[in-house]
């Protein structure tokens, strides 16, 4: 079963903790992601830049709407991604645990329907 780790952190951190930490925390995720590769479950991942950065759409009387940035009212940002295989939730949860940003953020843990293979729709078991 895929599982998505999603990273959510307050981008107001970044200014107060500096950069050393950044790198540290960056150092850590790469650390992870490689444990999370060597066994053999790493399906992909990525770091996000920051919300500023992103371009949203939303469809307004039935037109596409694109509005920059990230929504006034959020609090905390999609950070990063990481998708893993893993037999059930109990094995995700477990791996989700060990995963840096969760000292300084949270981890969202959440199941695949369904994922691309091949070109292919295929349902997650």
């Amino acid at each position: 079963m895929r599982y998505m780790l999603l990273f959510h952190y307050s981008e107001a951190s970044e200014e107060t903790i500096g950069a050393e930490a950044m790198a540290a925390g960056m150092r850590a995720m790469a650390a992870y992601a490689a444990t999370l590769e060597q066994a053999g479950i790493l399906v992909s991942g990525q770091v996000l830049r920051p919300s500023t950065g992103s371009t949203t759409l939303t469809l307004v009387d039935g037109e596409p709407r694109i509005q920059d940035g990230p929504f006034a009212d959020t609090k905390e940002q999609l950070g990063g991604v990481i998708v893993i295989d893993v037999p059930d939730l109990d094995a995700a949860l477990e791996w989700a645990r060990q995963a840096p940003p969760l000292s300084w953020g949270t981890v969202e843990v959440r199941p695949g329907a369904v994922h691309i293979e091949a070109g292919t729709w295929v349902a997650s078991s």
